[in-house]
């Protein structure tokens, strides 16, 4: 079902929410995967506040959705996500990555409530999330997995054997989404690693494919709305998003892949996601 205009307002809010915060979270931190984190938020904001039946009151509810991170190097993005949730205290974020902190660069589900699953080393997310998938089938659960990964990820040959997996088992309980921002932390992904033609590949690999623009969130909600209906074979949401999106000197940048922010950055940073949050209002309004 389409989003309301009013439910569109508020998961703008919601994402530039969390996109603040995860500023925040580099700054008090002194560095962190911010290019990344900001080019997700949009997806983690509609995942969470919109598409996943989960619960930070119910985090161990059998019957939750499970959710996958597989490009785990945007913790410093994901930890805002669940803290605001509240999974953990909002104090947490201002220890994050620090010795003695609960808060790793790389989450560890062991010490992250409402974290899924610990990521670290690429490639891993999609072959964890299809055994969540199968094991949802032979217990006769309805829940659904869900597993997000980097477009330079997907360089892992890992990733590939998981996909075949997926298709041979007819896992329409599983959704990929890759985050395709086109850098990564030594350039970008067509002068590395040309993954073209990309949506062609998951086709071939057996998967419903919906390409989306990854910083569109009616469009997002569309495609996770459609992921759910698919039958008899997996789904991969491919996201063309803007690394660093909301922060205007971030933005297609990949030498922000990891960065820290002085004093004058955080505040141009802070204006710049103003701007960009009433920049969106603005055109949800028809202004």
């Amino acid at each position: 079902m389409p989003l309301t205009a009013a439910e569109h307002i508020e998961l703008e809010k919601i994402a530039n929410r969390l996109r603040k915060l995860t500023l925040d979270t580099v700054n008090w931190a002194g560095g962190g995967h911010i290019g990344g984190a900001l080019s997700a938020m949009d997806a983690l904001a509609v995942l969470y506040h919109h598409t996943l039946n989960f619960s930070a009151e119910q985090m161990d509810d059998p019957n939750r959705d499970r959710f996958v991170l597989s490009k785990g190097h945007i913790g410093v993005g994901m930890a805002p996500v669940l803290a605001d949730l509240g999974c953990f205290p909002k104090e947490w974020l201002q220890h994050f990555s620090r010795i003695g902190s609960k808060l790793g660069m790389h989450l560890d589900s062991n010490k992250v409530p409402g974290l899924e699953v610990s990521a670290g080393s690429l490639g891993h997310g999609l072959s964890m999330a299809v055994g969540l998938a199968l094991g949802a089938r032979y217990q006769k659960q309805s829940w659904r997995t869900y597993c997000m990964m980097g477009d330079a990820e997907t360089d892992e040959g890992s990733i590939w054997e998981a996909a075949m997996s997926a298709a041979h088992y007819k896992l329409d309980n599983l959704c990929g989404i890759v985050d395709v921002n086109h850098a990564m932390i030594d350039g970008f992904t067509k002068d590395v690693m040309n993954l073209e033609p990309y949506p062609d590949k998951w086709r071939a690999f057996g998967w419903h494919v919906i390409e989306v623009k990854g910083n569109d969130i009616p469009a997002l909600v569309a495609a996770f709305d459609e992921a759910a209906t698919v039958k008899e074979q997996p789904t991969m949401v491919l996201m063309d998003t803007v690394k660093g999106e909301g922060i205007d000197f971030m933005e297609g940048d990949y030498t922000w892949h990891y960065g820290s922010v002085d004093e004058e950055k955080y505040t141009k940073a802070s204006e710049s996601l103003d701007r960009h949050l009433a920049k969106r209002l603005a055109n949800v309004k028809g202004e």
